[in-house]
């Protein structure tokens, strides 16, 4: 305590000053602490809670737009699968109607091949007819104005009979 009070005496301090200057000390600190700290703690700390909370809804939001953009791509991925399986169909469909058509051209044509030959063959062995025909009757009336006489109808059938066979052989 002589400490203390040799000390006080070597910086000018006398107990009743000091002892008023702690109580006059608390007394303005219980006014401050009750009119200017407490609002302004108070203000602080709705400021920090307001900060915390920005910060969760920054990273609630954050967290959102990552899931946002996992769908986002998940969607496309999708749509794209799906476009490319819609095209595929599409070109194996297009495939299957051309070569349908192909066919369906290619017997349309055989068709027609097969009809005209057949026309071709009919016309070829009625003009074969008509020439033997002709033929015959040539034959006929040239050896009846060589031989100069006319010739009997069974005269005719035999000479008739027999070119056929020469013309056919």
């Amino acid at each position: 305590m002589d400490i203390i009070t040799k000390l006080f005496q070597d910086f000018g301090v006398t107990w009743p000053k000091f002892i008023a200057q702690v109580i006059l000390f608390l007394i303005v600190y219980g006014v401050l602490s009750k009119f200017a700290f407490g609002p302004i703690l108070k203000v602080l700390n709705e400021r920090r809670r307001r900060i915390e909370e920005g910060q969760h809804n920054a990273e609630r939001i954050k967290k959102q737009l990552a899931e946002a953009e996992l769908r986002y791509q998940e969607v496309l991925r999708k749509a794209n699968d799906e476009a490319n399986h819609l095209i595929e169909e599409a070109r194996r469909s297009s495939d299957a109607i051309s070569q349908k058509q192909l066919q369906k051209a290619i017997s349309d044509a055989e068709n027609i091949i097969a009809k005209a030959n057949q026309s071709i063959e009919q016309e070829r062995h009625k003009m074969i007819s008509e020439v033997k025909h002709e033929m015959v009757g040539l034959v006929v009336n040239t050896t009846s104005k060589v031989v100069g006489k006319v010739l009997t109808p069974e005269d005719q059938k035999r000479l008739t009979e027999e070119t056929s066979k020469e013309i056919a052989a």
